[in-house]
């Protein structure tokens, strides 16, 4: 997957000009590959849900915790992954992090009962937190400048969205053809390609000074996050109930106790500087927003290709196929001309396209086509994603001090899949509540929900433009490292 985003970005690494240079750019395969595995993982499972829940007897009610329950643990300790990437060593942080997570998915691949699985998904978040931010950090430090630096980070960028896309034509296909567990036990040998490369081909890096960890940080960033999401996801017993309002406003009164914390504390978990530049705020937000279109977004797509149209899981995911090429396609073609366009046309573009896809998938109907009803969003959605991902890497590490590398990484990973997992819980409850005001599991009362997620959806993914054009100010010439002197124009 990287390797072909390298050729279509125009790259042709040279081993003898630049030794270093070389290895950074074989490295970058290993690195893109683990990014992939944990992106991939935020959404192989999408395709199962139906026949996973059938087997093991999951509720309706528990079905979204399989999902959630990764992408919540995953953005939840990001920030201490990110922390002890930067303390521990961003190398042996990958290599434990990628060994932990082949035997996270192999639990969950023999997983007998729902709360093993659950907890095979947490176990997975948690060395996907380790994991995400020691790749970026390590990509950080091969390419610390200049063109190749923008190529690099525009190439990982889109791996987000390539893996999630990704991940719904393997599900399908495993799903089908193999058995759901295998979209567990896949991420094996995956995990042990990335782990060989990274351990023969990278240095070991580290920050310096103070490695004291913020544990009044960790604990109130775990707790504050985790109430906000399982107020969201418990919001389908109304609005007004303890179960939704009690922990969301936990949530954010945990949040902004945290960010007390961090503007106190010596060694704050997340520096404030790292997320108040407005350059790197907006890649934070954007990523946030993003992932709960693209993770929630997608959840309900293939509900629709399934319980609606009646696909099987791998025709479902063959039907999932044209986004991700088109993802590919425009990926490639934006990271080639990236020097040129900067982060700011296409931040501000492509959640129009984004929001124009989930505004056509509005008028699903139970008795809709693929042709008519999904194939156009799914192509406005491919080229939306493929604007947005592919400069917000480069820019969530724009200016970063190196000691920051680990925790500024994990913070992009953080917001998109936070974003994901609220726009889970958000999204599940939206359709819960339209579907048995309409009457209940019929195919109508269903599509009614469906059809307002994306709504709503629609809504979340244009709040990305005003984003961009109102925080991006990087010139295009310091975006690409080609300025000779970088400035950044802040008015």
């Amino acid at each position: 997957m990287a390797s072909q985003l390298l050729e279509s970005a125009g790259v042709q690494a040279q081993p003898g000009k630049d030794n270093k240079k070389s290895i950074g750019w074989r490295a970058l395969p290993f690195l893109a590959l683990a990014q992939f595995m944990v992106v991939l993982d935020g959404t192989i499972v999408n395709l199962a849900l139906p026949r996973l829940q059938l087997e093991m007897g999951i509720s309706d009610s528990t079905r979204s915790w399989v999902v959630t329950a990764y992408a919540l643990v995953f953005g939840a300790f990001l920030l201490l992954g990110g922390r002890i990437s930067d303390f521990w060593g961003r190398k042996r942080t990958f290599i434990t992090a990628s060994a932990g997570f082949a035997v996270a998915s192999l639990i969950g691949g023999l997983a007998q009962q729902p709360w093993e699985l659950i907890g095979a998904r947490a176990l997975q978040g948690i060395f996907a937190a380790l994991l995400a931010p020691a790749a970026l950090a390590l990509l950080t430090v091969a390419f610390p400048g200049g063109k190749d630096r923008g190529t690099a980070f525009a190439i990982f960028g889109s791996i987000s969205g390539v893996g999630a896309a990704a991940g719904v034509l393997l599900g399908g296909f495993l799903t089908e053809f193999v058995s759901w567990r295998w979209c567990f036990f896949v991420n094996v040998p995956i995990a042990i390609i990335a782990l060989i490369g990274v351990w023969t081909l990278v240095s070991e890096s580290k920050a310096g000074g103070s490695t004291k960890y913020d544990w009044p940080g960790v604990v109130l960033a775990a707790l504050g996050l985790g109430s906000l999401v399982y107020g969201f996801a418990n919001a389908e017993h109304g609005w007004d109930a303890i179960e939704s309002w009690g922990f969301i406003a936990a949530g954010v009164i945990l949040l902004v106790l945290f960010v007390a914390v961090e503007r106190k504390v010596k060694n704050p978990l997340l520096p404030l500087r790292v997320a108040t530049e407005r350059n790197r705020g907006a890649a934070f937000l954007a990523s946030f927003l993003a992932g709960a279109v693209l993770i929630g977004g997608i959840l309900f797509i293939n509900f629709y290709l399934q319980i609606v149209l009646g696909f099987a899981p791998f025709a479902a995911g063959i039907a999932s196929l044209p986004m991700t090429v088109v993802l590919i396609v425009t990926a490639g073609l934006v990271a080639k001309n990236l020097p040129r366009l900067g982060a700011r046309i296409p931040s501000a573009l492509g959640p129009v396209f984004m929001a124009a896809a989930m505004l056509w998938l509005t008028q699903v109907t139970p008795d809709g086509t693929y042709t008519v009803n999904m194939l156009p969003a799914l192509i406005l959605m491919g080229v939306g994603l493929g604007m947005v991902f592919v400069p917000m890497q480069n820019l969530a590490l724009f200016g970063v001090d190196k000691d920051d590398a680990g925790v500024a990484s994990a913070l992009v990973n953080a917001s998109q899949q936070i974003g994901g997992s609220l726009g889970i819980a958000l999204f599940s409850t939206i359709a819960a509540s339209a579907t048995a005001a309409v009457g209940g599991g019929t195919l109508a009362a269903l599509t009614s929900g469906y059809s307002l997620v994306f709504l709503w959806a629609a809504a979340v993914a244009i709040l990305i433009a005003p984003i961009a054009l109102l925080l991006i100010r990087i010139d295009r010439k310091t975006f690409s490292g080609t300025g000779d002197k970088p400035q950044v124009h802040l008015g």
